[in-house]
C-alpha cells in the first residue's frame, strides 16, 4: 500500500458548522479513504454533533462550551470521550484524547471554526506536525507570523477557502516557492499578481446611499453561496475579501500591492495568478465549497466525482468588474493594515467581529460596521510589544473594547 492510498486520520475543528457538515458529506462519500478520530464544536447544535459522532464512530468530540459537556456525555454513554472546554479544540487540534499516537503523515486536521478563536487550534495543530487544512482564515489574519513559526515543516499548510485553494492550484502551472504553502525552502517566483474574485455579494452594484437602512436579512440573502451569518456579513461588506488579501499575503509571499480583488458574480473562477511573462492561470469550477474542502482533505491527490462539473457545452459568459472602494472601502483598510504592521490585521478583524455581532443584533446600522472598523484602526499605533501569542491576544481585546465604545458613541 502506498503512502497516498493509505487511510487519513481527520480531525474537524467546527464540525456542526458550514464546512464541517460538508467535509463530513465528501468523507461520507470516500468512507474507506478516512478515519474521523475527533470531532469539535462550540456546543450549540448538540443533537447534529451527537448523531455525526454516533455515524461516523468517533471516539473524541470537544466541545467549546463547557457546561454542554455533561448533557453530551449523557447523550453519546461510553462511546466517545467528550473534552470541555476553552481548550478543547486545541487539545484534540495536537491529537490529545486518542487511543493510539497521531501519525502526522496520515493525519489533516480541518480548522472550520470561525472568527479569531480558532487561532490556538491551529497552532496546536501545526505545533503537533500534521497538515493543516484551514477555512480559519482568521488564525492567519490575527496571527500570520506566529503561525510561521509554529510550522513544523514546509508546505504543511493546504488552504480551504476557494479563492486561495484555486490560487495553489494555479501556482503548479509555474514555479513558486515562497510563503507558508510551500514545499519548498527558497525564495524562487515567477509570480507578478495574484488575482482575488469576489461575487460582490447581496448589494453589488450599489451607491453607498443606498445601504444606509440595509437589514441584517437583506445582508445576509447572498446570492451564491450557502455559509455562516458571520462569512455571509462579511460576504456583503467585502470584508471577507480584504481578510482573504491578508491570508493570501501570508501564505504566498505576494506583496499586498500586488494581491487585485476584482468583482466576479458568476463565482466560477475562484481566483487566478498572473505570471511574470504576462500569462495568467485561473481554476473555474461551480461554486461548491466541496471542491476546496475534498482538496484539503485529499491534497495534492484529488477524489472523484465531488461536484458537478462546469458544462462547457452550453452557452456562457463571465463577467469581471472593478471594486467600487468608495461604497465597499473593506479591501483598502485590509492592505492598509497588512501592510501597516503584523498586529494591525488583528485590530481589523477584531473590531469587525464585534461590529457584525452588534449588526446582527440590531444594534448597529450597517455603514457603521465598516466606519467603525476603520476609526479604531486609525486610531492603533502597532507599538504594542514583541510578537508573541499574548501580544495578538491584548491587541485584540483592546480593539474589541475600542469597538465598543466607538460603537456606543454612534448609537
Amino acid at each position: 500500500m502506498t503512502e497516498s492510498s493509505r487511510t487519513r486520520s481527520v480531525i474537524i475543528l467546527g464540525s456542526t458548522g458550514s464546512i464541517g457538515t460538508q467535509a463530513l458529506d465528501v468523507i461520507r462519500r470516500n468512507r474507506a479513504r478516512y478515519d474521523v478520530v475527533a470531532l469539535g464544536a462550540g456546543g450549540a447544535n448538540l443533537d447534529l454533533l451527537a448523531q455525526q459522532v454516533q455515524e461516523f464512530a468517533v471516539p473524541v468530540v470537544a466541545v467549546a462550551d463547557e457546561a454542554r459537556v455533561p448533557e453530551l456525555s449523557e447523550h453519546l454513554g461510553a462511546s466517545a470521550r467528550v473534552i470541555g472546554g476553552p481548550d478543547a479544540m486545541s487539545e484534540i487540534a495536537a491529537g490529545a484524547g486518542q487511543n493510539r499516537p497521531v501519525d502526522p503523515v496520515q493525519t489533516v486536521v480541518l480548522n472550520g471554526i470561525t472568527g479569531s478563536v480558532g487561532l490556538r487550534p491551529t497552532l496546536a495543530a501545526l505545533a503537533s506536525g500534521v497538515t493543516l487544512a484551514l477555512a480559519n482564515k482568521e488564525s492567519l489574519v490575527v496571527g500570520g507570523g506566529l503561525i510561521a513559526e509554529a510550522m513544523v515543516r514546509p508546505g504543511q499548510i493546504v488552504p480551504v477557502d476557494s479563492e486561495h485553494s484555486a490560487i495553489v492550484q494555479s501556482l503548479r502551472s509555474g514555479v513558486h516557492h515562497r510563503g507558508l504553502c510551500s514545499q519548498h525552502v527558497d525564495g524562487t517566483s515567477e509570480v507578478k499578481r495574484i488575482i482575488l474574485t469576489a461575487s460582490g455579494g447581496p448589494f453589488r452594484g450599489r451607491h453607498r446611499s443606498e445601504l444606509a437602512r440595509v437589514t441584517p436579512a437583506e445582508a445576509l440573502d447572498h446570492p451564491t453561496w450557502k455559509m455562516g451569518p458571520v462569512v455571509t456579513i462579511n460576504s456583503s461588506t467585502l470584508m471577507n475579501k480584504g481578510l482573504e488579501l491578508i491570508e493570501a499575503a501570508y501564505l504566498f509571499d505576494v506583496a499586498p500591492e500586488n494581491i487585485v480583488p476584482v468583482v466576479h458574480p458568476q463565482s466560477v473562477i475562484h481566483s487566478m495568478v498572473e505570471f511574470a511573462d504576462g500569462a495568467t492561470i485561473a481554476q473555474a469550477s461551480p461554486p461548491d465549497m466541496r471542491l476546496p474542502i475534498a482538496l484539503g482533505l485529499s491534497w495534492p491527490e484529488r477524489l472523484e466525482q465531488i461536484s458537478t462539473p462546469n458544462a462547457w457545452d452550453a452557452p456562457v459568459s463571465w463577467t469581471f468588474e472593478p471594486l467600487d472602494d468608495e461604497t465597499f472601502p473593506a479591501v483598502s483598510l485590509a492592505r492598509a493594515a497588512v501592510t501597516a504592521s503584523p498586529l494591525h490585521p488583528a485590530v481589523l478583524n477584531a473590531a469587525n467581529e464585534e461590529c457584525v455581532a452588534a449588526f446582527l443584533e440590531g444594534k448597529l446600522p450597517y455603514l457603521s460596521i465598516t466606519d467603525t472598523v476603520s476609526e479604531v484602526l486609525s486610531e492603533f499605533s502597532g507599538e504594542r510589544g514583541i510578537l508573541d501569542l499574548e501580544t495578538v491576544l491584548g491587541t485584540e481585546r483592546w480593539a474589541r473594547s475600542r469597538a465598543h465604545e466607538v460603537m456606543a458613541r454612534r448609537a
